[in-house]
């Protein structure tokens, strides 16, 4: 990996606030930040790289690459719960299995922005169809993990939600829904309107992001802490299976795009884990999973790992396929 590459990584401010959240809690500070202005900050994140998604998709013609990316992405959300249930299941039980397969097969919303973040660094900009392919990412891991725990024990315990109603919960999440819904304003907003809002959408997006991390950063700390019990299985799992993946997707999807760009954010699409979205629809699909397993997982060494090696360790092999 180019190390110079690595170290303009490493000195992005937004990740040296994630840094600072993790070094708080390690000093025990008392430093806070509210819970209602961590959602509003997160809804912020949402609505805006949905809206600016939407108004690129608005000004780029349907095309059969935006298709072929689209189901590129999907298949990789269907793909990759399939194989790492099945690693999994060795070690944990079916449920927890299950519901950490979803989470690799899902997305991370904010390892996205990171991306984004990454690729203005190296003057780039992705598609604005790749946030769709993010939205359509998220639902098709839950279902498959629920699919698969369901294959694997027949007889769920009694007050399980049907699959009809987790399928509901996983579109309609509150993440899901605000990007889904930012990128179709986006898309058919008038332009002359839309750049009304252009400094809050743009202007102040970074600052916001580094905020957020902040707060990232002494969540991760909260959570790993309570995680550790779980021993080297999983921690390898949260680095190895993710970077396998990134890679894979970074050469794959070549055959997609040629945009270096978009094929980094598909790398980082595949490679992240989600502990938004699936923890919550994995409370009313798999209450036997163990959240204090596939959160701390996603965020505490997934997460870290991705904004500080995975996204150069990525850019690195989409130069070099």
């Amino acid at each position: 990996m180019d190390f110079n590459l690595l170290v303009t990584n490493l000195t992005n401010p937004t990740l040296l606030y994630f840094l600072l959240g993790i070094a708080a809690f390690m000093l025990r500070s008392d430093l806070e930040i509210p819970p209602t202005t961590t959602k509003f900050i997160a809804l912020y994140l949402l609505f805006s790289i949905g809206f600016r998604g939407g108004q690129e998709l608005a000004h780029a013609p349907l095309s059969g690459e935006i298709l072929a990316a689209l189901g590129f992405g999907m298949l990789l959300a269907s793909a990759i719960p399939i194989y790492t249930f099945y690693i999994l299941k060795r070690r944990l039980s079916v449920y927890d299995a299950g519901a950490v397969a979803a989470a690799y097969g899902s997305i991370s919303a904010v390892t996205f922005v990171a991306a984004d973040s990454f690729l203005q660094v190296q003057n780039l900009a992705m598609g604005g169809h790749m946030v769709a392919v993010m939205a359509l990412m998220e639902a098709p891991a839950i279902v498959v993990g629920v699919l698969l725990m369901r294959r694997a024990d027949p007889s769920p315990p009694e007050g399980q939600a049907s699959l009809n109603g987790i399928i509901h919960h996983a579109l309609t999440n509150g993440s899901v829904l605000m990007i889904v819904g930012s990128l179709i304003i986006g898309l058919i907003a008038d332009t002359k309107q839309a750049a009304g809002i252009e400094p809050f959408t743009t202007d102040i997006f970074k600052g916001f992001l580094a905020i957020y991390l902040l707060e990232m950063g002494m969540t991760t700390a909260r959570r790993f802490a309570a995680f550790r019990r779980y021993g080297l299985f999983v921690t390898a799992f949260g680095i190895v299976v993710p970077m396998i993946n990134g890679v894979l997707a970074a050469v794959l999807s070549g055959f997609i795009t040629p945009d270096p760009a978009n094929r980094l954010v598909f790398a980082v699409l595949a490679g992240s884990a989600s502990y938004i979205a699936v923890p919550a629809a994995m409370r009313i699909a798999a209450p036997r999973a163990d959240p204090g397993l596939y959160i701390p997982m996603a965020l505490g060494v997934t997460f870290p790992f991705n904004i500080a090696v995975g996204i150069p360790l990525y850019w690195v092999v989409v130069g070099m396929s």
